[in-house]
């Protein structure tokens, strides 16, 4: 499991700390653009030795300038811990000789419709056949690569792959496990019991054209799965993904006669992607249960590091955070400057009191207007003595912008009365 990353000089920040990782949960917030996808990359390389995409972590550069990445995790037999500075003569960040511990499955979802998966299994074998370089084990997908696959010749990459739609149709014609594993994370995925996913009948789509793998809606009809919505594209590619990934770590283990590894790590940016409001209050439980429904074990250790915006995601995990076990964590500007740091877990009780909390910053769970006019009122409730065409203004404001039911009427109507002396109609 991932203990620590350490920066220095390289990413929005002079310096952060992110560490130490918690061993079952960790959820990172933060405005766009404050670092949560580049500390996701981090820990991807920290684990497998492989960036996810061409540029890697990119130093800071000018005088008196250090960049270094430092980490450690636990794999499955040892701790492995480095200390790695940027090579600006080769360009290049610089780790120590020699094998690194396992540190077991590692699967990285990014919010671009891309995936990578390092395989430990896959590492040991290209590790035995003489295949040299930091990326064996390591198999990076393009968006559209996940869904139509890609040919022999992209070695630096992973190889071949036959991507969802292929292998969709092949595991659903077999009938075998892929197949059975495939349809209970779908289901173990679905926003609830009313709305499952589940495959339908394979069905042409065009006079030439090949047969689509399709999902069953909730209305009876099979939908061809490159029409359905966003959110269920990717709870798909994220359902086949994590079936394909152990699906082949299981065949490439019983060919090398060893056990299959005892670690899964999750890196996940943007949890709530494309998903609707009553997915993202399931989908955080989803994932932490989903490996029960491929191992057909529950004392697999999974660690899952998630990027989020989501409040619902963050309500939807307070009947199960664990203190000892789990973190929230909180990219912000102070100062004009990033910072990032561990937030002491709060019950808040719905996603409002998410909204307007430290972790979002946001003075009302309102539209801008209604925030705006919520202060002026707020601001006229502590004068000695308001002026009455204020006070009628702002009250015009606030029933503009305000729900007719919200609380702030009960307090504000008795204020407005009082000024007015009879109401602001």
């Amino acid at each position: 499991m991932l203990n620590a990353i350490t920066l220095t000089d390289v990413g929005p920040a002079p310096g952060m700390d992110f560490s130490p990782v918690a061993p079952r949960v960790n959820l990172l917030t933060g405005d766009n653009g404050l670092g949560k996808s580049f500390l996701l990359d981090v820990a991807w390389w920290a684990l497998t030795r492989s960036w996810p995409d061409e540029l890697g972590a990119l130093p800071h550069r000018g005088a008196g300038v250090t960049p270094m990445i430092s980490f450690a995790y636990s794999g499955e037999v040892a701790l492995t811990e480095d200390t790695c500075p940027f090579d600006f003569e080769a360009q290049s960040w610089r780790r120590k000789r020699g094998k690194p511990a396992d540190p077991g499955l590692v699967l990285y979802a990014r919010v671009d419709g891309s995936f990578s998966v390092w395989d430990p299994a896959r590492y040991r074998s290209e590790s035995k056949a003489g295949t040299l370089g930091d990326a064996r084990g390591a198999i990076h997908l393009q968006a559209d690569e996940v869904w139509k696959g890609r040919p022999e010749g992209a070695e630096e990459r992973g190889g071949a792959f036959k991507g969802l739609l292929s292998d969709w149709l092949l595991w659903q014609a077999r009938g075998g496990d892929p197949w059975r594993q495939l349809t209970a994370v779908l289901e173990a995925l679905s926003p609830g019991p009313q709305e499952v996913l589940a495959p339908g009948d394979p069905t042409p789509v065009s006079i030439d054209g090949d047969e689509q793998p399709t999902l069953r809606m909730p209305y009876g009809q099979d939908v061809p799965l490159m029409a359905a919505s966003a959110g269920m594209r990717r709870i798909c590619a994220l359902a086949y993904l994590l079936v394909w990934a152990w699906e082949r770590h299981q065949r490439i283990s019983t060919v090398m006669n060893r056990p299959v590894t005892r670690e899964i790590i999750f890196l996940v940016d943007e949890l709530e992607a494309h998903l609707h409001p009553k997915w993202q209050r399931r989908i955080l439980a989803a994932l932490l249960g989903v490996m029960d429904s491929l191992t057909g074990q529950a004392d697999v250790p999974v660690q899952l590091i998630a990027a989020t915006h989501s409040p619902l995601v963050l309500a939807s995990m307070e009947p199960r955070f664990e203190s000892d076990r789990d973190a929230l964590w909180d990219l912000d500007l102070v100062d004009h400057e990033v910072t990032l740091k561990r937030v002491p877990w709060v019950r808040r009780g719905d996603a409002s009191s998410w909204l307007t909390s430290d972790i979002f910053d946001l003075g009302a769970a309102t539209s801008v207007e209604a925030e705006e006019a919520l202060g002026r009122a707020r601001a006229l409730l502590l004068e000695e003595s308001p002026e009455p065409a204020e006070v009628v203004a702002v009250d015009k404001a606030l029933r503009q912008t305000l729900g007719d039911l919200d609380p702030f009427f009960v307090r504000w109507g008795w204020f407005v009365e009082k000024v007015t002396g009879g109401g602001a109609s």
